[in-house]
């Protein structure tokens, strides 16, 4: 698993994304997301090219999107099959999960 990754939050109005920068990369993994009202974010996507596959990259993109809604007190619907995956294996998680 790499150690050195850095995950950063682009939003708008349309939505936005959580970026996974990789040390020595140029390549990013990412998780997309659209709002629901001002406190549900719909996880649409996640996606981690190949080259960087196996490293913990799209786990780590869900756990800053987890995060964040701890933090900022939204929920969140698993639309992405990847994140609805995370969620099953977190029950923890289950006060954050939104209904469809």
């Amino acid at each position: 698993m790499a150690h050195d990754i850095t995950i950063t939050c682009r939003e708008n109005a349309d939505g936005g994304a959580y970026i996974a920068h990789a040390g020595g990369s140029t390549e990013t993994g990412e998780l997309t997301w659209r709002p629901r009202g001002p406190a549900v974010r719909i996880a649409t996507h996640t996606g981690v090219p190949p080259a960087l596959r196996g490293q913990g990259i799209a786990a780590r993109l869900v756990e800053a999107l987890v995060a964040d809604a701890e933090a900022q007190g939204f929920t969140i619907v698993p639309a992405c099959s990847y994140v609805e995956a995370q969620f099953r294996r977190h029950p923890e998680w289950s006060h954050l999960r939104a209904s469809a």
